[in-house]
C-alpha cells in the first residue's frame, strides 16, 4: 500500500551508531536508507539523519531497530515521523529502553478498525491538531485497533 512517510533521527554522539543506517541492508525488516542532516555551517550540527518511506510494509520494524541500538546518549535521542495523512509530525522518545509516541499538545492520534486479516500492514492511524476548529473523526475503540506495531 502507497503511503509516503517522513522519519526524522536526533540523537547526540550516534553518529558510529547511525552510520551502518545511511547503507541499504536487506537483513533489516524496513528497506531504505537515512542521509545525515547538514548544516549550512559545516560540523555544527550533525546530529540529524532523514529518510522517506514510500509504502507501508517498507517501514516495518524501524522503532524496534532503532531502539535495540546502543546509543552513546540514549535520552537524546529524538524520533519525528509524518505520515502523509498527519496534520504535524509526531515524536517518539526513549523511555525504559522502547521507543514511545509522546503526546503532544493540542493533538490526537485517531486509529483506524484492525483489517479482517493480517493481508494488510498494520496502519499508524493519523495525527490531527485538535485546536482547528474543525470535526474530528470518531475515535475507534482500543479493543477494535489492530494490536500489530505499526513502524
Amino acid at each position: 500500500m502507497s503511503r509516503f512517510a517522513e522519519v526524522i533521527v536526533l540523537a547526540l554522539d550516534a553518529q558510529d551508531v547511525m552510520e551502518p543506517l545511511t547503507r541499504d541492508d536487506e537483513t533489516r525488516t524496513w528497506r531504505g536508507r537515512f542521509e545525515p542532516i547538514q548544516s549550512q555551517w559545516v560540523g555544527s550540527f550533525g546530529i540529524g539523519w532523514a529518510t522517506e518511506f514510500e509504502r507501508m510494509r517498507s517501514r516495518t520494524g524501524l522503532l524496534r531497530h532503532l531502539e535495540s541500538l546502543a546509543w552513546p546518549r540514549p535520552e537524546s535521542v529524538q524520533v519525528l515521523i509524518h505520515d502523509q495523512d498527519d496534520d504535524c509530525f509526531g515524536l517518539w522518545m526513549i523511555h525504559d529502553g522502547r521507543l514511545v509516541e509522546i503526546p503532544l499538545p493540542r493533538t490526537e492520534r485517531f486509529h483506524l478498525p484492525a483489517p479482517q486479516n493480517d493481508d494488510y500492514p498494520p496502519d499508524p492511524g493519523y495525527l490531527l491538531r485538535t485546536d482547528q476548529g474543525r470535526s474530528l473523526p470518531e475515535q475507534t475503540p482500543s479493543g477494535l485497533r489492530d494490536p500489530r506495531p505499526t513502524w
